[in-house]
């Protein structure tokens, strides 16, 4: 009887030790594949986001040294130009370098366009949407601007050859509105 016992144990420790040698790699194999798998998806990620900076949706919107711009194909008022940035997630467009401001001179077509410029608040004194005054940074302003010119120009705006100009608020301009390059904060733009 013994004898009738020993091969049926033998053959339960055979087969145990099939079972844990067969399960073995396929663990390793099906980590192998969600480690790649992720990889795979961090690469393409990244490669979208070097192709489209602004986003694969996003086609309407430029690219420029880590920020997004949308150049309007309709006028509006700056109130109402502010409204729609913000509509997109974004911000009437802060000018903080030459190089920015003849980015986007390039690409306005000698129209005029809303930037995020305002004196509204406080006659005089020229704010930018995130709060930092103007006057403490770049500026552009053509000669003799801003010059307020007794009907409440309070608002600025790109003339068609780029300068700054302030006008009345009501005024019909295009307009641009800027965000920040997909995968950084609001904070990369300066404060909001």
């Amino acid at each position: 009887m013994e004898e009738e016992k020993f091969p049926d144990d033998f053959r339960t420790y055979k087969e145990r030790n099939w079972l844990q040698f067969t399960q073995r790699p396929f663990f390793h194999v099906y980590v192998m594949l969600a480690v790649s798998l992720l990889l795979s998806t961090i690469f393409v990620i990244v490669a979208v986001s070097k192709v489209f900076p602004c986003g694969p949706n996003a086609r309407e919107w430029e690219y420029s040294k880590g920020k997004c711009y949308y150049f309007s194909l309709q006028k509006t008022s700056w109130m109402d130009a502010k409204v729609q940035c913000e509509e997109k997630h974004s911000r009437l467009a802060i000018v903080e370098s030459m190089g920015e401001q003849n980015f986007l001179q390039t690409r306005t077509r000698h129209e005029r366009y809303w930037i995020g410029l305002s004196d509204r608040d406080v006659e005089g004194h020229w704010t930018w949407l995130d709060g930092r005054d103007s006057d403490s940074g770049f500026t552009y302003w053509a000669r003799g601007e801003p010059n307020n010119d007794d009907r409440g120009e309070d608002c600025a705006h790109l003339w068609g050859d780029g300068k700054w100009n302030d006008v009345y608020c009501t005024y019909p301009c295009y307009y641009i509105c800027e965000k920040p390059v997909l995968g950084t904060s609001p904070e990369h733009q300066g404060r909001n």
